[in-house]
């Protein structure tokens, strides 16, 4: 098989291909859609940790049957603005669209709502379902915990997930304040990329069971599944850059993800059983939606939030930087850039497209590589 250098692809050529993958392992195609919807949607803010290059791993976790194609999305536990959710190792992106959805319908009737979620699955990027609500005119927020490959601040052992926070608001402005990132340094998906460029990861990024700076791309990844390595905790190292408080921040998340609704924590969703043998993840969310007119009227909300974000950006910059940003406002930009140019597939990512293309017989995809 003939790869090329990076290529770029239409951005509705792999919403199609996409769906089409799903469908074809067996995902009813309403919920394809939304699976699809949410990779590209990562894609297309420049994440290219959770888009497409994801693809392959869903596949290979279908078809190893630790992830169920058909969803069963249980409602446990209701009150009027609360919910408990099972999710049956479902399509996490189908089960979080969802549980988000009904957070944001108890918040337009009761002011707020907020579900709790286990037995889920890797569900792409956390800011896609606090847009959700930004996009109804409500303040959303998204958590999720994830399999083990994070040191607690002092520790060597990869116990925490990378345990994303998402924050949305929206503004007077064209672009809303999004807030979406793991409270790591870094995260699996980005040294998969790495790895896929054939890129070292840089210093200070992981730590090996020594505690001592490991860059090497593919030792770290096998390291991370045997856990021989671990990423280390928003201000890295010790306490002296503030790491206890990405620790702290991550502890927070994996409450919220596993306490509330009874779910497995901590290394019960590395995804393997006590003698090695892989099984389903069975990861928590938590989402939660705010409505703004209990508190302000709206337009007054976005007036000043606006004003904050505007005053942050036109603040004095240190020397050589062009200009300061707000959250969300980069991924914004980029989009508009994407959907012009195509989605970036690297010779890694054409080699894996190609696989699946060819195993489920996708020849109707003229792919260039």
């Amino acid at each position: 098989m003939t790869t090329h250098e990076t290529v770029y692809l239409p951005v509705e050529t792999l919403k199609r291909f996409t769906v089409d993958v799903f469908v074809y392992l067996g995902v009813p195609k309403e919920d394809a859609f939304v699976c699809s919807e949410v990779l590209i949607a990562s894609d297309l803010r420049g994440i290219e940790s959770h888009g497409i290059g994801r693809l392959k791993m869903y596949y290979d976790r279908i078809k190893d049957g630790i992830l169920s194609p058909i969803t069963q999305f249980e409602v446990v536990r209701e009150g009027p603005t609360t919910a408990v959710v099972d999710g049956h190792h479902g399509m996490g992106h189908v089960i979080a669209t969802r549980a988000m959805q009904m957070a944001i319908d108890k918040a337009k009737k009761y002011g707020m709502g907020s579900v709790a979620i286990r037995n889920s699955t890797h569900f792409g990027i956390a800011g896609y379902y606090a847009l959700m609500a930004v996009g109804q005119g409500l303040i959303g927020l998204a958590f999720t915990n994830a399999r083990p490959s994070v040191a607690p601040t002092f520790g060597v052992k990869p116990l925490l997930g990378t345990n994303p926070i998402a924050f949305d608001a929206p503004t007077d402005e064209e672009c809303p304040f999004l807030f979406d990132a793991a409270t790591s340094i870094a995260q699996r998906g980005k040294i998969e990329v790495l790895d896929r460029a054939e890129k070292p990861t840089p210093t200070g990024w992981v730590i090996d069971r020594e505690g001592k700076p490991a860059t090497e791309t593919t030792t770290i990844l096998n390291g991370l599944k045997k856990g021989d390595h671990s990423f280390l905790p928003l201000g890295g190292a010790g306490e002296a850059l503030g790491g206890h408080k990405g620790y702290g921040l991550s502890a927070m998340v994996e409450i919220l993800s596993a306490a509330l609704q009874g779910g497995a924590f901590l290394t019960a969703l590395s995804g393997f059983d006590t003698e090695g043998i892989p099984r389903p993840h069975r990861l928590g969310h938590f989402f939660m939606a705010i409505d703004i007119e209990r508190f302000i009227p709206l337009s007054e909300f976005k007036a000043t939030t606006g004003a904050i974000l505007r005053s942050l950006r036109n603040s004095p910059t240190t020397p050589g930087e062009a200009r300061i940003y707000t959250a969300g406002e980069k991924e914004w930009a980029m989009e508009g850039r994407i959907r012009k140019e195509g989605i970036p597939i690297n010779t890694s990512l054409q080699k894996d497209l190609k696989v699946m293309q060819e195993k489920l017989k996708l020849n109707q995809y003229a792919f260039p590589f």
